[in-house]
C-alpha cells in the first residue's frame, strides 16, 4: 500500500510573474482552491494522506498556508531547497532521507484526474519508476517521451523523436534517488535527467493514461482521464472550463441540458472563489423548495411553480460546486434523499389544495405519483445490483433517449407550470400521474428485459461449463 506523496513546489513560476511576484506559483487560486491544494485533495481521494512538500521560492508562505495539513485532514512535512533556481531533480533529491518506500512524485502546478493515481496504485509494474504518459500531440514546453514496449527509450524537451508526453505523475521506489544523484554529480540537475539514467538501466516503465476507461457511472458520461500543466494565464482559463465541464453530469433531460446547465455553470464559476460551501447551497435549496410547498398549499400556484424552476437549477449547483472544489462529504450523500422528499411534497401540496375543488381524486393522483416514482427508483436500484458500472437510464440507446424526457422533477414542473399559466392545475396533476406511470412502466419493462438476457447468458455459460466437464 502506497502511503506517501512527494510534491515539488520550489519554483517561482516565471511565466506567471504578475500572479507570482508576491506568492509561490503553487498558491495561485483556481476556482476557490490553490493549485497545491488541488494536488493534495485529488491524491487524497485515493487514500494518500502523508505528503512531503519541497519548497523554495517564498516557501514560508506555503508553510503558513498549509501548515501541518490538519485543515485538509492530511499530514504534511516540508523540506527547504535553497537551490530552487537550478533543476528540479535537486528538489527531488532533497527528500531522499524522508522517503524509504514507494511514493508518488507530483508537481504542485499540475492538475490531474484522480483516476490516474488510482490506476497507478493498482498496476502491477515492477520498475523503480513508473511514469504516467499521454498520447496526445506535444505542445511547446512539454517534456516529450519516446517509449517502446512499455519502456522509456528517451525523455526530454528536445529529443528528436517521441510518441507520448510526460504528465509529471510518477510512482517511484527510493532507487530513483540513486539515479538522480549520479546525474547531479555530472552537472545534470533536471528530474528528466535522472529518469533518462533509470531508462538506460531499463528501470522505467510507462503507464498510458489513454488506456483508462473513460466512462464514469456516477456522472453518466465519458470523461477522458486528464492532466494539465498550469504555466500561463490562458492555462488557468482553460483549466476553469475543463473543471466545470467535467463536473457536469451527462445524459440529462432537456431542461437540465439546455436551460439549467449554462445557469449552473455561470453560478459555480462565480461562487467557487468565495467561502460558500456545497452544503450551504443544499440547505438554501431545501428552504426555497419548502417555501414552494407552502405556496402550493395556499394556492399561489404560479409563484410556487416558478420557485420549483429555481430549485431545479440550484439543485445542480451544489453537486457541481462540490466536484469543482473537491469537497464531497458524507452529508452530501443524503442530498438525493432530501430531494425526493421535497419534490413529492410539491405534488402532495398541490393535490391538497386542489382537493378543495376536486375532492379525494386529487389526493389519489398525488399518491400514485409517489408510488410510481418510488417504483422507478427501485427498478434502477435492482438493475444496479445486477449490472455494475452503468445506471439503467444510461444502459442502452433506448434508455438514453427516454432519459431526456422521462418522469422526474424536471418534466413534472413543466407540466405544473403549464397548468398554472392556463389555469388548469388539475389537468397538470393528471398529466404528472400519467407520465410517472409511463416512466415506471418503461423502466420495469427494460429492467426485466435486461435482467432476463443476463440470466440467459449466465445459464448458457453454466450449461457450456457443464458440457465441458462431462
Amino acid at each position: 500500500m502506497i502511503k506517501k506523496a512527494l510534491i515539488l513546489a520550489a519554483g517561482d513560476g516565471g511565466r506567471l510573474y504578475n500572479l507570482t511576484k508576491d506568492k509561490p506559483k503553487a498558491m495561485i487560486s483556481l476556482l476557490g482552491l490553490s493549485l497545491i491544494e488541488r494536488v493534495i485533495l485529488t491524491t487524497k481521494k485515493v487514500g494518500i494522506r502523508e505528503f512531503v512538500i519541497v519548497v523554495g521560492y517564498l516557501g514560508d508562505k506555503i508553510k503558513s498556508f498549509l501548515n501541518n495539513g490538519e485543515r485538509l485532514r492530511v499530514k504534511i512535512d516540508y523540506i527547504e531547497n535553497e537551490e530552487w533556481q537550478i533543476g528540479n531533480g535537486v528538489s527531488v533529491l532533497k527528500a531522499k532521507n524522508l522517503l524509504n518506500e514507494r511514493f508518488f512524485l507530483l508537481m504542485s502546478d499540475h492538475l490531474f484526474d484522480a483516476r490516474i493515481i488510482k490506476e497507478l496504485v493498482n498496476n502491477n509494474k515492477k520498475s523503480s519508476v513508473i511514469l504516467a504518459v499521454d498520447r496526445k500531440e506535444p505542445l511547446q514546453g512539454d517534456n516529450m517521451v519516446l517509449e517502446s514496449n512499455g519502456k522509456i527509450v528517451e525523455i526530454g524537451k528536445y529529443i528528436d523523436e517521441s510518441n507520448c508526453i510526460d504528465t509529471g505523475i510518477f510512482l517511484c521506489s527510493p532507487k530513483i534517488f540513486n539515479y538522480i544523484e549520479l546525474e547531479v554529480k555530472e552537472g545534470r540537475t533536471e528530474l528528466s535527467d535522472g529518469i533518462a539514467k533509470a531508462a538506460k538501466n531499463e528501470d522505467v516503465e510507462v503507464f498510458d493514461i489513454t488506456s483508462i476507461n473513460p466512462y464514469i457511472s456516477a456522472m453518466r458520461k465519458e470523461v477522458k482521464a486528464f492532466w494539465m500543466d498550469i504555466d500561463t494565464v490562458d492555462d488557468i482559463v482553460k483549466a476553469e472550463k475543463l473543471l466545470i465541464e467535467n463536473a457536469c453530469k451527462g445524459r440529462n433531460d432537456f431542461l437540465a441540458t439546455y436551460v439549467n446547465k449554462p445557469i449552473e455553470n455561470f453560478i459555480v464559476k462565480r461562487i467557487a472563489n468565495n467561502r460558500i460551501t456545497p452544503n450551504q447551497i443544499t440547505v438554501l435549496t431545501n428552504i426555497i423548495a419548502y417555501a414552494s410547498t407552502i405556496l402550493f398549499l395556499k394556492g399561489n400556484l404560479l409563484f410556487a411553480s416558478l420557485l420549483t424552476f429555481i430549485v431545479s437549477f440550484m439543485d445542480g449547483v451544489d453537486g457541481k460546486l462540490s466536484r469543482v472544489k473537491i469537497s464531497s462529504s458524507n452529508i452530501g450523500k443524503m442530498e438525493h434523499a432530501f430531494d425526493f422528499l421535497f419534490e413529492h411534497s410539491w405534488y402532495i401540496a398541490l393535490a391538497v389544495y386542489l382537493s378543495k375543488t376536486y375532492g379525494i381524486s386529487a389526493i389519489i393522483f398525488s399518491t400514485f405519483i409517489v408510488l410510481f416514482d418510488s417504483f422507478s427508483h427501485y427498478c434502477g436500484q435492482a438493475f444496479g445490483k445486477a449490472v455494475k458500472g452503468r445506471p439503467l437510464s444510461d444502459y442502452g440507446k433506448l434508455e438514453r433517449t427516454f432519459r431526456k424526457f422521462d418522469g422526474r422533477k424536471n418534466s413534472y414542473i413543466i407540466f405544473i407550470l403549464i397548468g398554472a399559466l392556463f389555469n388548469v392545475p388539475f389537468y397538470s396533476l393528471i398529466a404528472v400521474t400519467l407520465w410517472s406511470f409511463v416512466s415506471a412502466l418503461f423502466y420495469v419493462v427494460r429492467t426485466l428485459k435486461h435482467l432476463y438476457v443476463m440470466n440467459g447468458e449466465k445459464y448458457g455459460q453454466d450449461f457450456d461449463n457443464y458440457r465441458i466437464r462431462f
